[in-house]
């Protein structure tokens, strides 16, 4: 069984490819808001501890359980224990319901990367994204009819994947990541260089990078921080788990850990600056504060920058394109990654073939995402992702740290990676897995737990929130459970 699991090529590749699946839409709309927000300079600290104490090392145990079972997340948590299976299924399903939702935001992303080229977007962004693109209802109950343009970018952006993952680890992930990255790097450059060279960029990157030491001692800028790093190294999807079993056994495991992430904050911090150049200029231009032009999430990608580029000096329409085409390489290289964690455990624990598996996954995929497409979808996404990320990815993220740190012996972990890497990871790595990031994590989920019974999330109606959100975060796991049991009486 194991000498026909697929493999990467190249060290190289599975490097780009771990890159690849951290760095998405997330790295270039929301860590730079989030700096702001939480102190400018004063939030790299926060955040470098974060990384260190529980990024890194929780991108070690993921990438270090895959490489020692050999196996996708649910089968590697039946071999500690059957009755954790769910656990592996539960990482799994969020990653489906990631995917769902996620591919509908890269599909908008290449629709604009055409809308670039004559500024469709008008002069007034924020009304074109909510009325003629989204034709939004006011409703997620009220769906109304299907937005066509959107719903062709969602099947190409679908298909584009499928080629890919169908096609292997090697001749598909590995060959896309080698083209993705560097195309990736390319356009944030031009993103970068054009943004500070800007007249009054500086004003806006003095706002990002201004340290505001009153914060730091906030315990909600830190409890962000971890998030912050938790949410954009791809961990709790069962991603790295998955891409971490396909590494031949020599692979120096706790090397390209690093590499990755440290890659990942590098371009975080790097996009920054292009972004927060382009919002001084846009402020400067406008004669108004930093505070009121930059926002987060969609309204930074859809509807700030947009405004931004509508005032830009000289060919707006090329840093349009280099924009909207480096948020849909970004998501692309995700999609793929939370894909194939889906994948990976549909072949390993149903003996599909990768292609019956791959076809399955987007036909299933492709169909829940088409509510999100008509005119209701947006308010059925930002629900979705609200929920699905604070009560599914935050909580299997703490659930799998305490099964494998409780439940199995991480030192079984840690000697297999040192076995085989330079860099070796000692009783720290356990502290920090067993203790440090458990204690932050949980604390996060009690107070975005707290605050979500204080006020409805994003002004939606409870009817809508207990329907999209609540009812969806709870389904996660009782399918996991019940898909865990099922599988269980197959083996």
């Amino acid at each position: 069984m194991e000498q026909k699991r697929d493999q990467w090529g190249t060290r190289l590749g599975f490097i780009l490819a771990t890159i690849g699946s951290a760095v998405g839409l997330g790295n270039i709309w929301r860590f730079s808001y989030q700096a702001y927000e939480n102190g400018g300079g004063a939030f790299l600290f926060p955040y470098l501890f974060a990384l260190i104490t529980a990024g890194i090392p929780l991108l070690l145990l993921e990438m270090g359980f895959g490489f020692f079972t050999r196996n996708s997340a649910p089968s590697s948590f039946r071999k500690i224990n059957e009755k954790f299976e769910w656990v592996g299924w539960w990482s799994v399903l969020i990653a489906f319901v990631v995917t769902v939702y996620y591919i509908v935001i890269i599909a908008w992303s290449l629709l604009f990367v055409f809308e670039s080229f004559s500024l469709g977007w008008t002069a007034d962004p924020e009304g074109f994204f909510f009325g003629e693109f989204l034709n939004f209802s006011g409703s997620a109950f009220n769906l109304g009819g299907i937005q066509w343009p959107i719903f062709f970018a969602l099947l190409a952006i679908w298909l584009i994947n499928y080629l890919i993952i169908a096609g292997g680890v090697e001749k598909g992930i590995e060959k896309a990541s080698k083209i993705f990255m560097p195309l990736l790097a390319a356009m944030v450059l031009i993103i970068v260089f054009r943004g500070i060279t800007l007249p009054g960029a500086m004003e806006g990157v003095k706002a990002f990078v201004t340290p505001d030491f009153s914060k730091i001692l906030d315990w909600n800028i830190w409890v962000g921080a971890y998030g912050q790093i938790f949410f954009t190294l791809s961990l709790g999807f069962g991603i790295m788990i998955a891409y971490s079993s396909y590494l031949p056994k020599k692979s120096d495991v706790v090397k390209n850990g690093i590499i990755a992430a440290l890659s990942n904050s590098i371009f975080s911090i790097v996009v920054g600056f292009g972004v927060f150049g382009i919002l001084g200029y846009m402020a400067g231009q406008q004669g108004v504060a930093i505070g009121d032009v930059a926002t987060s999430g969609i309204g930074l990608a859809f509807i700030a920058f947009p405004k931004a580029i509508n005032l830009l000096p000289g060919l707006p329409q090329i840093f349009g394109f280099a924009f909207f085409f480096s948020l849909t390489i970004a998501g692309l290289s995700s999609s793929i990654s939370l894909i194939e964690s889906v994948v990976s455990s549909l072949i390993d624990n149903f003996s599909l073939s990768r292609k019956k598996a791959v076809t399955l996954v987007s036909i299933v995929g492709f169909v829940l995402g088409l509510p999100m497409v008509t005119q209701g979808g947006i308010a059925i996404l930002d629900i979705v992702d609200h929920f699905v990320n604070i009560f599914g990815l935050l909580v299997v993220g703490l659930v799998e740290m305490l099964v494998l740190s409780y439940a199995f012996d991480l030192d079984k972990i840690k000697d297999n990676m040192n076995l085989s890497s330079d860099l070796h990871i000692g009783s720290g790595w356990k502290i920090m897995i067993k203790v440090v990031a458990p204690l932050f994590i949980g604390i996060g989920f009690i107070q975005n737990t707290i605050s979500e019974f204080s006020a409805a999330y994003g002004g939606y109606p409870m009817s809508e929130l207990l329907t999209f959100g609540w009812l969806i975060a709870a389904l996660l796991v009782i399918f996991a459970v019940l898909i865990g049991r099922n599988s269980r009486n197959k083996v």
